[in-house]
């Protein structure tokens, strides 16, 4: 959905740094990481070690607190009613959110391709 939107030119208001470059100064897409306009290695790697740091302090496993599967991060602390759903529904409910996950990859996919191709999925 992000794709979708940057590409239809909306954006976070305000700047991206203090240099005074706005959110809509960077090109959208692929362009965005990689060229002459990208956002400066400082930004990238600043994002990159927010994502470590949510791997590695968040997102983890923590054994003895009710994790059902794996991938269940919940660790006792996030909840929604999960546990109200009998055994069948939450089967559902988790393979649903499997497809869900593969679509959006596909998606993001064929959006990378057409974008090397110079050919748009997204009407302009």
């Amino acid at each position: 959905l992000g794709q979708v939107v940057t590409r239809a030119g909306i954006h976070l208001s305000g700047n991206i740094d203090y240099a005074g470059n706005s959110f809509d100064s960077f090109p959208n897409g692929i362009a965005a990481i990689k060229g002459p306009d990208a956002i400066p290695f400082n930004g990238i790697g600043q994002i990159i070690c927010f994502i470590g740091f949510l791997e590695i302090a968040v997102m983890k496993d923590v054994p003895g607190t009710g994790n059902e599967f794996v991938g269940d991060f919940r660790n006792d602390a996030f909840d929604l009613g999960w546990d109200t759903f009998d055994e069948e529904t939450k089967l559902s409910k988790r393979a649903i959110e499997l497809n869900q996950g593969r679509a959006a990859q596909m998606g993001i996919l064929a959006l990378m391709v057409h974008e090397k191709l110079g050919v748009s999925l997204i009407p302009n």
